[in-house]
């Protein structure tokens, strides 16, 4: 228990002071002597730490640096007296709710009544009793330090609650990335497709979708090895993103070296001119794939692109089978290339 001015003790921790249930009392007096006799009742008591200020205008800067749980607070006092000092207590958010025991020189009913008027919480004719003093003052900071533990639990609550519900979000994230390149995954594709499938049909838009794989993928990761593979696929995918302008817009990786790009309310035209940007995009970074039977020698992909006006005459898996069947007959007409299904002559065998 220390006997210092309030005003020079060390920054108030209230996690710490709700840990060690540590009964804080500020006395605010101008009286020495009335300090003395208060330290004296409080100094055997070691789970009680006892501070005061006898200067009225640092009462409300000391007692928002201490956080007490209670004020034990005079009422004649220079410059400003009790009741003004119980109405900035009141007036200050972190004090608002901190037990305020006046300390009067008198047994006035007035007094009294205005005091609680006030916003004080106890009246005590000073010097009370020694047993008293501890009653009230152990009454009044249990109560404060309860009401601050439990707003501490709510608190922490929410923040778990909060904590909660950001870790769902980041996990319902992730599930729907796909691991190495870092866009939509398969199923990400199949969620938006049915929900793109839905809001075409209602809109009667067009839903298109372009089918991509990456030419010679296995002779590519058969002579670089398994890390150069991974970093041609994030290059493709970066590629696929950098030309998606519109927020529905999504790449996704369907498989292997195998991307879809969904385009929703772009017309075949459109989408073809998207196909085309992505495949010579690839091309121009000229990724070194000696073993490649092309004439460029680097890694390209071929685009198989299909679109269709939803309804209920067709479905999702057809339009990913006329995608498919464009994307193989790219490769077929030799890769690097863009093939559309509407220019197909007949339905082609989806295999690549």
């Amino acid at each position: 228990m220390s006997e210092a001015p309030a005003i020079a003790a060390a920054p108030f921790d209230p996690e710490q002071a709700l840990t060690a249930f540590k009964v804080r009392v500020l006395l605010v007096d101008d009286q020495l002597i009335i300090v003395e006799a208060v330290r004296r009742m409080l100094s055997d008591q070691p789970d009680i730490e006892f501070h005061y200020v006898t200067d009225a205008t640092l009462a409300a800067q000391t007692a928002v640096q201490l956080q007490p749980t209670v004020i034990l607070q005079d009422l004649v006092m220079p410059s400003i007296d009790g009741f003004g000092l119980i109405q900035l207590y009141r007036g200050d958010e972190s004090l608002r709710h901190v037990p305020v025991i006046v300390l009067s020189a008198k047994e006035d009913p007035k007094l009294k009544a205005h005091s609680f008027a006030t916003g004080a919480n106890d009246y005590m004719v000073k010097l009370p009793d020694k047993l008293e003093l501890l009653a009230r003052v152990r009454y009044h900071s249990g109560a404060h330090i309860s009401r601050l533990q439990r707003d501490q639990a709510f608190r922490f609550l929410r923040e778990s609650q909060k904590s909660l519900a950001d870790a769902n979000i980041e996990l319902q994230k992730l599930a729907a990335l796909d691991a190495l390149t870092g866009i939509a995954n398969r199923r990400r594709f199949d969620d938006t497709m049915r929900i793109e499938w839905q809001r075409g049909q209602r809109d009667k838009k067009p839903l298109t979708i372009l089918m991509c794989d990456v030419d010679f993928f296995k002779v590519y990761n058969d002579s670089f090895g398994h890390l150069a593979g991974d970093l041609a696929l994030k290059k493709v995918a970066a590629v696929l993103t950098e030309h998606l302008k519109r927020p529905a817009d999504l790449a996704a990786r369907y498989g292997g070296e195998e991307f879809v790009i969904i385009l929703p309310e772009t017309p075949l035209a459109g989408a073809l001119i998207v196909a085309e940007s992505c495949r010579r995009h690839l091309e121009q970074l000229a990724i070194e794939n000696p073993q490649a039977t092309t004439d460029l020698s680097c890694v390209t992909m071929s685009i198989g692109v299909a679109s269709v006006v939803p309804s209920p005459q067709s479905t999702i898996d057809e339009l990913i089978q006329h995608a498919d069947q464009a994307l193989y007959a790219a490769k077929t007409a030799g890769r690097n290339r863009v093939q559309s299904a509407a220019q197909l002559p007949g339905p082609l065998p989806v295999s690549h």
